[in-house]
């Protein structure tokens, strides 16, 4: 089980480096397309392929669909979807900089709504690794520091959803068949996502030849729809039940790392002292929270913790 988590850990870091190293091809395609409508497009493309598959090679999994498993997918979708929506919204008010530090609080979030809602205690050391990971995205992305406005509350709902998310994930992820329950969040937002695109965005944009088949925006569409949504969010579900909810938000704070080190290389960013210090505290943090503090396996952890979430 412990070579499961570890392996676990890895495989969710690696959906981490696919979100950072996407950033900025999805930067250049919203710039032509509106980003709700980009994303869409991306999570009905990504459901699309899952789907496929499913009905290929998982067909099995459509025998336990019931109504409790469609709403635990459902919810997953809609908080993963308030983070995409408030997060964009946000950034018409507020600097990307503090968006990515407000957003980056999940990491603070979910071991709060874990204990809450989950009644998941989390470690010391997972506690101490939430802290200095908290410091490193402050070095990391607060590079200005001016007044809070109404676009920072929207970026902090975001982090609340992107919490929110991680957490469900958490609890249902062991419960339900991983593909099936994946299909049915990413379906969610792209149906959730092209109904706000038609009342709030220029979707009519996305209907333009020249846009959609342009090549930034073609790239970033099947880039993001296979690797950074249909994989990103198959792997997120399926390798959440070997590992905690708090673990997770460490793991996946390293974004904005990889997002910050693939716009140094491919789009000539420059990193300052302090973003370099953010980059490596980020990292310590996680690397903190993987130190055992129990005698107890994981086996009996994750006992106690499915006992408590059900």
């Amino acid at each position: 089980m412990v070579n499961k988590t570890i392996f676990a850990d890895i495989s969710l870091l690696m959906v981490a480096l696919v979100w950072g190293a996407t950033f900025v091809i999805v930067q250049n395609a919203i710039n032509l397309l509106p980003p709700i409508a980009f994303n869409g497009i991306r999570f009905l493309f990504a459901a699309i392929l899952l789907g496929i598959w499913l009905l290929l090679f998982e067909r099995k999994q459509l025998i336990g669909l019931n109504k409790k498993f469609i709403l635990s997918g459902i919810m997953i979708g809609a908080w993963l979807f308030l983070g995409y929506a408030t997060q964009t919204m946000g950034l018409l008010y507020t600097t990307s900089s503090k968006a990515g530090f407000i957003t980056g609080l999940s990491v603070v979030l979910v071991p709060l709504f874990s204990f809450i809602l989950l009644k998941l205690r989390p470690s010391k050391n997972a506690i101490l690794g939430v802290l200095i990971a908290t410091i490193g995205l402050y070095l990391l992305t607060m590079t200005d520091v001016v007044a809070l406005n109404r676009g920072d509350m929207l970026v902090f709902i975001c982090a609340i959803g992107f919490a929110l998310h991680i957490t469900f994930t958490g609890k249902y992820s062991s419960r339900y068949p991983a593909l099936l329950l994946t299909i049915i969040q990413i379906s969610t937002v792209a149906i959730l996502s092209i109904i706000y695109s038609f009342f709030f965005e220029e979707w009519e944009l996305a209907m333009q030849p020249s846009i959609l088949y342009s090549k930034e925006v073609l790239t970033a569409l099947i880039i993001t729809s296979v690797f950074a949504t249909a994989l990103a969010f198959l792997a997120q579900t399926n390798f959440q039940k070997f590992t905690t909810p708090t673990r997770v938000a460490l793991i996946f704070a390293m974004e904005p790392v990889f997002a910050a080190i693939t716009g140094f290389i491919w789009a000539n960013d420059r990193l300052s002292i302090s973003a370099i210090a953010g980059c490596l505290l980020i990292l310590a943090g996680m690397l903190f929270a993987e130190l055992p503090t129990s005698k107890l396996s994981f086996k009996e952890k994750r006992k106690q913790e499915n006992t408590h979430s059900i």
